[in-house]
C-alpha cells in the first residue's frame, strides 16, 4: 500500500537531525550579525571618512604656479621678464582612450606626440595632471570650454612664462628654462622636483634656479561631476621667485654683441678688481624663447646638428690654443725667474731647436725683453721657453689659472690645459719631448685656454698679481647662508694673490701698452687719449696656410686680450674670433668695446662734475670776506678712474706707478626698465 501525504512529511522531518538544524540556525544568525555590523560600520563609524571621500570628488586642488624671478642688469634695467600664458593639462583620472583623437585635433597636437606625452608620464602619480600643450591659443582655449562636458579630462591653468631678449641677446650668459628631464629627476640636486616642473637649463637660469623659481601655492575649488568649477573654498598664495641684479652692464653688453656680430667666437668683459662680468657674448647664438615653451624637434635638431655649436658658451667652454696672448704669461715667468732680463736674440725669421726649425712670421733683428712682446717675436719666446723649461712654464701657467677652472658661477666651465710632463704621461701615456716646450712658449702645442681664463690671467698680471673669481651676480643678492654652497658648486682657481715685483710689473704692462702703439702688432687698434694695453694672438688651427688652402676652417684663430689703463685696469676684454686669421682683427673688436666703456665712464664723470658744480655755496659772513684764504697746494684736476691719457712709448723701464686704490664712481640714475625682448 502506498504511503499517504502526511506520512511523507513525517518521514522527511525525521530525516533532519537536530544538530544540523541548530547549525543552520547559528549560520543564519552569524550572517545576519555580520551584515548588521558591516552596515553599522559603514553608516556610523565610516561616515566621516566616506564624507571626506565624497568631498574629495567635488573639491579639487588647483596649483598656483609661482612666477619666476626677473633678471636685471647692474643699473636696474630689465633683461628677462615673464608674461601670462595658458597651459592645457590632462587629468588622467577622467581620461578615456576614445577621447584622444578629438583632443589631438582640437589642440592641434600630432597623435604620435600626444601618445609620447602620455607614455612619458606613465610612471607619474595618477593624481598629477599632465601638461599637454603650453601657450595655447585663444581658439584652443575656446575649444576646451566648448567641450567641457564631453572632455572633462582637459583643464587649463594660467601661468607665467619666460620672455627673453630677442635674437639671442646674452643668451649664453642668461641661459634658458625648460621642463625637467627624466635624467634630471635622478640627480639628488632635484630631489624636491616633480615631472613637468620648469627648471633652469643653462646659464644664470640654471645656476640660480633655487633663488629664481619661488614656491608654488594652491587653490581649493568645488567642481561638479564634469569637472566644471562651481566655487572656491580657499587658497595658499604662491611665493614669487627672487628678482636678481646681474653684474653685466647692458650698454657694454650691447656694444660687445654689436661688435662680434655674426662672427663665430666670444667676447668677455670683466672688472679685474672685483671679478664682476660686464659683458659676455658667444657666437653663434640661439633663441632661448624657443625653449620657454615646449621645444619643437625641428628646432632642436637644427641646433644640435650645427657644426658651429650654438649651445656652447665659448666664453667659458672653448678650449683652444691661446697663441701669442700666452707670451704675456711667458714674459711674467721669464722675469720672475730672472731668465728674461738679459736675454737678447737676433731674429732672422726663426731658429733651430733640437734639429727642427721653428719659424717666426718676420725678421725682427735684435730683440730683447723690452720689444719682444710688442713685436710678438716667436724667436725670442722659443729661446725663452728653452731657457725656462716646461716645468717652470707650467708652474707659472698654473699660478695665473691656465689649466684650471676660474670658478665663474656658470655651469659647464672648461678647465683648459696647461701641459707638463706629468699631464702628458697621464693623458697620453707618453713622455715629454724637449721640442714640445718650444711650441708651448708661443701658446701653441698642447696648451689650451678659454677667453674667460685669459681675461682673468692677463687682468690679474696687470693688477699687480691680484686674481679674482669671475661672477655674474652680486654677492649680496645671494642669501648669506647659501653663499658657501654656491662657491662649492663652482670650484676653481678663484681669488688669490701672487707677488710680482714692481720692476717686472712695469716691464710687462708697458710692453702691453706698446702692443697697441707704433711698433706693436695691434697698432691699428690704437685708441687716442686712452691708455689701451693688451696682447694679440694668432693661433694656428692646422697648417692650412702652409698648404696654400683657401678653406676658412683652416685659418688661424684670432685672439686679443686688452685693458685700460695698463696698470690696475678697470676693465679687461678678451676676444676670440674663430678663424679670424690675425690677432689684430680681434684687437679692433676689443678696442670698440673699450671705447664704449670709456665713453660711458667719461659721460658719467661729466654728469657728476656738473652736479657738483651747481651745488650752491654757503652764504659768506662779513668776517669770511675779510679773512685771507689759507695757502693751499694746487692739486691736479681729477680724472675719471681708468681714463689715463696715453703715454709715450718708451723701450726703457721707468719707475712704475704705485698700486692705486680703486675709485668707484656713483652708479648712474636708474632708468625706466627697458625691454629688449
Amino acid at each position: 500500500m502506498l504511503p499517504t501525504e502526511p506520512d511523507k512529511l513525517i518521514r522527511r522531518g525525521e530525516k533532519i537531525s537536530p544538530v544540523k538544524l541548530a547549525a543552520a540556525q547559528y549560520i543564519i544568525t552569524a550572517v545576519l550579525v555580520v551584515l548588521v555590523v558591516g552596515l553599522w560600520r559603514l553608516q556610523v563609524l565610516g561616515a566621516a571618512n566616506y564624507r571626506l571621500l565624497a568631498e574629495a570628488n567635488r573639491v579639487r586642488k588647483v596649483p598656483i604656479l609661482a612666477p619666476r624671478g626677473r633678471l636685471f642688469d647692474r643699473e636696474g634695467r630689465l633683461l628677462v621678464d615673464n608674461y601670462s600664458s595658458v597651459t592645457c593639462f590632462l587629468l588622467r583620472e577622467q581620461l578615456r582612450d576614445a577621447d584622444l583623437p578629438m583632443i589631438a585635433d582640437g589642440l592641434h597636437i600630432p597623435m604620435e606626440t600626444l601618445q609620447y606625452t602620455l607614455h612619458h608620464f606613465q610612471y607619474a602619480p595618477k593624481y598629477q595632471p599632465i601638461p599637454l600643450k603650453q601657450d595655447i591659443t585663444p581658439d584652443e582655449q575656446a575649444f576646451i570650454e566648448a567641450h567641457k562636458n564631453e572632455l572633462p579630462e582637459l583643464e587649463t591653468l594660467e601661468e607665467q612664462r619666460r620672455l627673453y631678449p630677442r635674437d639671442g641677446f646674452a643668451a649664453h650668459l642668461i641661459g634658458y628654462v625648460g621642463e625637467i628631464s627624466e635624467n634630471d629627476l635622478k640627480n639628488p640636486k632635484y630631489d624636491f622636483y616633480e615631472p613637468g616642473d620648469v627648471v633652469g637649463k643653462s646659464g644664470v637660469e640654471e645656476t640660480y634656479d633655487a633663488l629664481l623659481r619661488g614656491k608654488d601655492g594652491s587653490r581649493d575649488v568645488i567642481v561638479n561631476s564634469h569637472g566644471r568649477e562651481l566655487g572656491r573654498l580657499g587658497e595658499e598664495l604662491a611665493v614669487p621667485g627672487k628678482d636678481l641684479k646681474l653684474t653685466i652692464d647692458l650698454d657694454i653688453q650691447m656694444a660687445a654683441e654689436r661688435v662680434l656680430g655674426d662672427k663665430n667666437g666670444a667676447i668677455v668683459a670683466m672688472d679685474p678688481h672685483t671679478g664682476e662680468i660686464l659683458a659676455m657674448v658667444s657666437r653663434p647664438t640661439f633663441d632661448p624663447n624657443e625653449f620657454a615653451v615646449r621645444l619643437t624637434r625641428s628646432y632642436w635638431n637644427q641646433i644640435v646638428t650645427d657644426k658651429n655649436h650654438p649651445l656652447m658658451n665659448k666664453a667659458i667652454q672653448a678650449q683652444l690654443a691661446p697663441g701669442s696672448t700666452f707670451k704675456v704669461i711667458m714674459t711674467y715667468a721669464g722675469l720672475q725667474e730672472n731668465a728674461a732680463q738679459d736675454l737678447r736674440v737676433v731674429c732672422n725669421g726663426g731658429a733651430t731647436f733640437y734639429g727642427h726649425f721653428f719659424g717666426c712670421d718676420r725678421h725682427h733683428g735684435m730683440v730683447d725683453i723690452h720689444n719682444a712682446l710688442p713685436f710678438s717675436c716667436d724667436t725670442f719666446y722659443y729661446t725663452l721657453a728653452n731657457r725656462l723649461g716646461i716645468d717652470a712654464i707650467a708652474k707659472y701657467g698654473h699660478e695665473v689659472g691656465i689649466g684650471q677652472k676660474t670658478g665663474v658661477d656658470l655651469p659647464s666651465e672648461a678647465s683648459g690645459i696647461m701641459p707638463s710632463p706629468q699631464w702628458k704621461l697621464k693623458a697620453q701615456r707618453d713622455k715629454w719631448y724637449a721640442g714640445e716646450t718650444i711650441s708651448v712658449g708661443i701658446g701653441q702645442g698642447a696648451v689650451q685656454a678659454s677667453p674667460m681664463q685669459l681675461a682673468r690671467a692677463l687682468g690679474g698680471i696687470a693688477s699687480g698679481g691680484a686674481f679674482v673669481r669671475p661672477h655674474t651676480l652680486f654677492p649680496d643678492e645671494i642669501p648669506a647662508d647659501m653663499r658657501q654652497q654656491y662657491e662649492e658648486m663652482y670650484p676653481g682657481s678663484g681669488k688669490k694673490s701672487v707677488n710680482i715685483s714692481p720692476e717686472n710689473w712695469q716691464i710687462i704692462t708697458d710692453n702691453m701698452a706698446n702692443v697697441t702703439q707704433g711698433i706693436g702688432t695691434a697698432a691699428e687698434a690704437h685708441l687716442e687719449g686712452i691708455d689701451f694695453a693688451g696682447k694679440t694672438g694668432t693661433a694656428d688651427v692646422v697648417s692650412g696656410r702652409k698648404k696654400g688652402t683657401a678653406d676658412k676652417a683652416t685659418l688661424p684663430n684670432a685672439w686679443f686680450v686688452g685693458m685700460t689703463p695698463r696698470r690696475n685696469p678697470d676693465i679687461v676684454v678678451a676676444v676670440l674670433w674663430e678663424h679670424g686669421y690675425w690677432g689684430n682683427n680681434s684687437a679692433k673688436l676689443a678696442a670698440q668695446v673699450i671705447t664704449a666703456y670709456v665713453d660711458k665712464q667719461r659721460k658719467r664723470a661729466g654728469n657728476l662734475r656738473l652736479e657738483q658744480a651747481v651745488v650752491p655755496k654757503p652764504a659768506e659772513t662779513p668776517a669770511d670776506k675779510d679773512a685771507k684764504p689759507a695757502p693751499t697746494a694746487t692739486a691736479p684736476a681729477a680724472k675719471p678712474d681708468g681714463l689715463k691719457p696715453a703715454t709715450a712709448v718708451s723701450p726703457k723701464p721707468k719707475q712704475p706707478d704705485a698700486p692705486r686704490p680703486v675709485a668707484r664712481l656713483a652708479p648712474a640714475v636708474a632708468q625706466e626698465p627697458i625691454r629688449t625682448p
